[in-house]
């Protein structure tokens, strides 16, 4: 045996904790990324902070949380009870350290693995702490994890609470920068669970009066609602319901313990199940699940002891009881959904009335789909088998306990050059692409009919495998990979229609996005710079001052897989496909594909909030 390959103790290294963290950051926040995705590190680092505020708050101290991002710095205070001061410096750099371990203060609470501040510290380039209590305060400073000031104790005549500041390290988030609209998303769903709650984001105010209702009330417009919102709260849960007229999937947001479990669990998979039992015993009929579930949209919110999570970043509950002496989750909600929505259905007599015709006309249009639906089914099992339209990856969605899941990309692509270009140079664990064969249908105005009838909507619906609930979703992120011209264009127009018209929900919950490719390569003997704009384009030319040479890609099958690596790599540039929070589907739909306007690419600029200035070359 040679002496380089003896294993002995030497070779047995013990990382503190924070150098675990920053060699290991998928294990504590998911995934890193750019801050182009909802589930991006930089937005569970200010998750991590602000949960601890938001536990202050339910244990009824401070009723107010502001919170600040400019460029790279966020600023969290709130007003609760301060870190006891002699604990501030352990409480953010020591291990399964925190209050949350005492069950009698945080009976509900989420963050129970003490792990929380300390990643947002460890990740940090610069991490600054400040606690007020009792009239006195103490500020510790961090770089990187490690301790740099310490302030001693002094007296103040400042507010008691908390106050975080950090600055997200770049050399593991690289080129991020903020969304607003995620962070405004998360803060809204913060007020929507904690009634009472003001957050005060940049200036603007987020509060909720009436909890999951006014979350519906915004996912949903009051003219698309088939009937009123019905919103029950019990013990533990709450529950708000409507269904749409005019949207065909069902849309479900869910809740443990404040935490949006965006992959639902045990809760949501209960709920579903309860919703159809109540209903078939009020009407005495045996509907089908799917007929009574179709067009519903829902939020449900519950909470649990000592919750199991399916994942560290809490976005699949895998619990099966609620802690305690309690039942367990399916018949806690399934008696909950029993009593009090069949006693709301007897005392509304209307509302039952419009629920059993949207019933009854969902069993129709499935009965209608059903022999055609039998033929496409029959046609995607035979062409998954050869199906040259999906190269597929390793990992998906519902692998939650992979590291990695939560990077699962679809590609949806244009052409045999550009799909070839992807397929040689994507990572097979994550990447998938899907080939389009020239331009999809317009199927705005379609019924769902068309999904089956139409072999490649039907092959990406079964390569989604969303036909049945977008819980089964098999990639994180669905991105249009077209050309940056008139026909790649309209190539993603008519995917956002199909989305759209069939699947808002995909939308809505974040998973659709444009990729963004450059248009030129700028190079000289030493460095190559790839710009994604003509100012990028100026920007180079001046930096490799000289003899550049410029090269104009004209479609994606004109750059080779070797150079493709780098724009679906970790330098990968994503711009999300957003929905105009003033427009119902129907308004944006008809607007942009009902008749062919001049307005067209100027609204689809402003509403769709996807930077298109890659069209104008």
């Amino acid at each position: 045996m040679s002496q380089d390959t003896k294993y002995t103790e030497d070779n047995i290294r013990s990382l503190d904790w924070k150098e675990h963290i920053r060699m290991r950051p998928g294990m504590y926040i998911g995934k890193l990324g750019d801050g182009s995705t909802a589930d991006d590190g930089i937005y569970i680092l200010l998750k991590e902070v602000i949960d601890n505020s938001i536990d202050e708050f339910v244990m009824g101290a401070g009723k107010t949380i502001e919170i600040s991002v400019q460029n790279q710095r966020v600023i969290v205070r709130d007003y609760g009870r301060g870190i006891p001061l002699g604990k501030v410096v352990d409480v953010v750099s020591k291990m399964n350290t925190g209050g949350k371990y005492d069950s009698r203060a945080f009976k509900k609470s989420v963050g129970l693995n003490g792990v929380g501040t300390k990643a947002v510290n460890a990740l940090s380039s610069s991490f600054k702490v400040e606690s007020t209590r009792d009239g006195r305060s103490k500020t510790a400073e961090f770089e990187k994890g490690n301790l740099v000031n310490e302030e001693e104790l002094e007296e103040t005549s400042r507010r008691r609470g908390t106050k975080v500041t950090y600055i997200p390290d770049e050399s593991i988030f690289k080129n991020f920068r903020y969304r607003d609209e995620y962070i405004e998303k998360m803060l809204k769903n913060y007020v929507y669970l904690n009634p009472g709650l003001t957050i005060i984001f940049n200036g603007e105010k987020f509060y909720s009066e009436n909890g999951l209702k006014d979350l519906l009330g915004d996912s949903i417009n009051e003219d698309d609602q088939l009937y009123e919102i019905i919103h029950l709260r019990g013990d533990d849960i709450e529950i708000a319901l409507t269904h749409s007229k005019s949207q065909y999937s069902e849309e479900y947001h869910s809740f443990v313990n404040g935490q949006n479990t965006s992959q639902g669990g045990t809760h949501l998979a209960a709920f579903r199940e309860a919703l159809v039992r109540t209903i078939r015993e009020y009407y005495g009929k045996n509907y089908e699940a799917s007929d009574v579930r179709k067009s519903v949209v829902s939020a449900i919110s519950i909470k649990v002891m000592e919750p199991v999570f399916e994942s560290q970043t809490k976005t699949k509950l895998g619990s099966t009881d609620m802690g305690g002496k309690l039942p367990t989750v399916r018949t806690y909600i399934n008696d909950f959904v029993k009593t009090h929505l069949d006693n709301y259905l007897h005392k509304n007599a209307e509302t039952a009335e419009k629920l059993q015709r949207k019933i009854l006309q969902a069993e129709r249009e499935r009965k209608e789909l059903s022999g055609i639906r039998k033929l496409a089914k029959d046609r995607a099992k035979k062409a998954s088998l050869h199906n040259k339209k999906l190269r597929d990856c390793r990992i998906h969605l519902g692998d939650s306990k992979k590291e990695r899941y939560l990077e699962t990309t679809l590609f949806i692509t244009e052409g045999d050059s550009a799909s070839g270009s992807i397929t040689k140079s994507r990572d097979v664990n994550t990447q998938a692409v899907f080939s389009l064969k020239g331009k999809p249908l317009n199927s705005y105005g379609l019924t769902k009919k068309i999904v089956y009838e139409n072999e490649e909507f039907n092959l990406l619906q079964a390569a989604l495998n969303i036909e049945e609930s977008i819980e089964d979703l098999r990639y994180n992120n669905i991105v249009i990979a077209t050309d940056a011209d008139v026909d790649g264009m309209h190539i993603r127009l008519l995917l956002i229609t199909f989305f759209l018209q069939f699947f808002p929900e995909l939308i809505k919950e974040n998973h659709l996005y444009i990729l963004q490719t450059p248009l030129f390569r700028v190079r000289n003997k030493k460095e190559t710079i790839y710009c994604y704009s003509e100012l990028e384009r100026q920007q180079a030319v001046n930096k490799l001052s000289g003899k550049a040479e410029i090269t104009r890609f004209k479609g994606l099958g004109e750059i080779s897989p070797d150079e493709f690596k780098h724009f679906i790599g970790e330098d990968i540039r994503l711009d999300p496909v957003m929905l105009d929070k003033d427009m119902s589907i129907e308004e944006l739909l008809s607007f942009y594909m009902g008749k062919n306007t001049p307005d067209r690419q100027e609204f689809i600029i402003d509403n769709l909030k996807v930077e298109l200035d890659l069209i104008a070359e």
